[in-house]
């Protein structure tokens, strides 16, 4: 499906990473997980780049998108839209989707893969799914948790939803995690692996680096979803 897109709102999720959201037309459909192509006029020319949904589809006021903002001409183009302005949409597009078929997932991300990841645990929340959730969610600092307030909110209000923040580069006052997701730490937050269906989307080091891990630790390669984001 194509359609221009009217920007209803932007919302900050952390410094450098901005939420957009745009109203939904009445007979765009899709599955968690799932990305749009997002086309905008650059200099003259139309330019296009995919973006995963971070929006469920169980909201059906606004599809939303979620960019780190990198200084690309693409992203800086992005970041000036004011509200109103429109923008071309295609979609949806995408295989790394969950609508209700495994009784127990895991959500591994690492930085601004967290979106697909989002779109995943605000479906199983707001439809009252019983699926069985761990999130693990990697970044460098605190500043760059991008949605930890909805993921708060979210395990008040889902208690099959678990979520793990790993941090590399954390202060001295962080006292979560402070490791790259690794076998033990997978043992340790999810004993029951075997059982899962895993989701990856993060940068394509990160994300070849965890299915080298579940590999080893023998999980099948159709048990393993993933997604590789590269920055634009």
């Amino acid at each position: 499906m194509q359609f221009d897109a009217r920007l209803m709102e932007t919302i900050p999720r952390t410094e450098d990473v901005l939420s957009f959201l745009f109203h939904r037309p009445d007979d765009f459909e899709y599955l968690p997980g799932q990305y749009i192509i997002v086309e905008l006029e650059i200099n003259g020319n139309k330019v296009r780049k995919p973006f995963t949904i971070s929006s469920a589809p169980s909201n059906k006021e606004y599809i939303e998108f979620t960019k780190k903002l990198t200084g690309h001409e693409f992203s800086n183009v992005l970041a000036l839209l004011q509200l109103g302005d429109t923008i071309g949409i295609e979609g949806p597009f995408g295989k790394m989707t969950y609508s209700g078929e495994y009784d127990k997932i895991a959500l591994i991300s690492g930085g601004i893969g967290i979106t697909p990841m989002i779109s995943i645990s605000q479906y199983c929340t707001d439809k009252g799914m019983d699926t069985d959730i761990v999130m693990i969610s990697s970044n460098k600092t605190e500043q760059d948790i991008a949605f930890e307030d909805e993921l708060d909110v979210m395990q008040k209000h889902n208690p099959n939803l678990k979520v793990v923040h790993t941090l590399t580069r954390a202060s001295t006052d962080w006292t979560g995690c402070r490791e790259h997701v690794c076998e033990s730490m997978i043992l340790r937050e999810i004993p029951d692996y075997r059982d899962r269906m895993f989701y990856l989307c993060g940068p394509p080091t990160m994300v070849k680096a965890v299915r080298e891990i579940l590999s080893e630790m023998a999980i099948d390669k159709a048990k393993v979803k993933y997604e590789l984001f590269t920055g634009y």
